[in-house]
């Protein structure tokens, strides 16, 4: 009996690995709260808040119930000012992103700084049309010592101490990535209450190496992201935010979309002291998503959990990935602040 679980285990295992190596062979890391991590979906989504500043978390946890899969961290932070005496703003911003998968402890680390231009279309209205760019530094490692092969097999049993038959010359790689995007921003509807948001974007612009046997044929397929986002006025204490992402690398193709129902809590809905979320995103083909947010201003809390609905649905009884996500955004004592201002990026 203790056999056949053990086999049993095995093929779960294996049948993991290989859906785990089909995914991660043609896609980025992602997060379900993708509308947490905008530098990621595209560096021109950099500073379009209400606000002078932003700083961001997302910590991923996936598919741990039953192998040792995902565990993703990301980091990010944006400062907006004013450029000029116009309308017009730059964003600088930064993005650092941690990712460890595998027994193999295959870890990814990435530190890009941002820059985004705001050009103003519109002195009537909240009108902008921003260029991004991002880039910087990467690397990846594996821990060898926790790579197993059929080499290391005797005839009998595994013996750790036989050469594993592997040939890379380093357990680690390094390189510089970089990413573009452009965004359109602006307000509708009575009294400009409502907001939308457009924008593409395409990473990995220099087709950086990827590869551990330092096989130049090995490069990262650029990846083309489109987005969008609108956020409409129910009433005076209630709105409705629709977010969708729709992303192409390789072969590889993923969309994710959803719609979040938040209430205002307070005396003051201009300036509301609480504002609680709720609401679902589908990742087509993978995950159901649902989320709760609270926003505690200037502090927002945000939990989602997935339910996987894919081909791994049977060996994960449905169980995929935890995230959690805090963001603060404030406002500078300045004179030139965006809290001043009519007219700015946000969303």
């Amino acid at each position: 009996m203790k056999t056949c679980l053990r086999y049993r285990k095995l093929l779960i295992l294996l049948v993991s690995v290989c859906l785990l190596r089909q995914t991660a062979h043609t896609q980025d890391l992602h997060f379900s709260q993708f509308f947490e991590a905008p530098l990621l979906r595209n560096p021109s989504l950099a500073g379009i808040f209400t606000g002078d500043y932003r700083v961001q978390g997302v910590y991923r946890d996936q598919w741990n119930s039953f192998t040792n899969a995902y565990r993703t961290g990301s980091f990010n932070g944006e400062y907006k000012m004013p450029v000029g005496r116009g309308d017009d703003f730059l964003t600088v911003g930064l993005q650092i992103l941690y990712d460890k998968a595998g027994t193999a402890g295959l870890t990814t680390n990435q530190v890009f700084p941002a820059l985004n231009y705001h050009k103003s279309l519109s002195d009537q209205k909240v009108m902008y049309l921003s260029l991004g760019f991002m880039g910087g530094y990467a690397e990846k490692r594996i821990d060898r010592t926790k790579i197993t092969t059929n080499n290391q097999f005797d005839g009998a049993a595994f013996n750790p101490s036989l050469a594993d038959g592997e040939t890379f010359p380093t357990p680690d790689i390094h390189y510089w990535d970089g990413s573009v995007g452009m965004s359109f921003n602006t307000s509708f509807g009575q009294d400009q209450q409502n907001m939308m948001f457009v924008g593409a974007a395409m990473h990995h612009l220099n087709r950086p190496k990827n590869s551990f046997y330092q096989n130049a044929q090995d490069e990262l397929d650029p990846k083309y992201v489109f987005s969008a986002g609108v956020k409409f006025n129910i009433d005076e204490q209630s709105y409705l935010t629709v977010q969708a992402d729709h992303s192409m690398q390789g072969q590889a193709r993923e969309t994710i979309g959803g719609a979040m129902y938040s209430y205002k809590l307070g005396e003051f809905t201009d300036d509301p002291k609480y504002v609680v979320s709720f609401g679902a995103f589908l990742r087509w083909k993978d995950a159901f998503i649902p989320v709760v947010k609270i926003d505690m201003l200037p502090l927002s809390i945000a939990l989602s959990y997935d339910v996987n609905v894919s081909q791994l649905e049977t060996v994960s009884q449905g169980r995929g990935g935890v995230e959690l996500s805090i963001s603060f955004i404030g406002f500078l004592d300045r004179d030139n602040s965006a809290k001043n201002k009519v007219l700015c990026p946000r969303f």
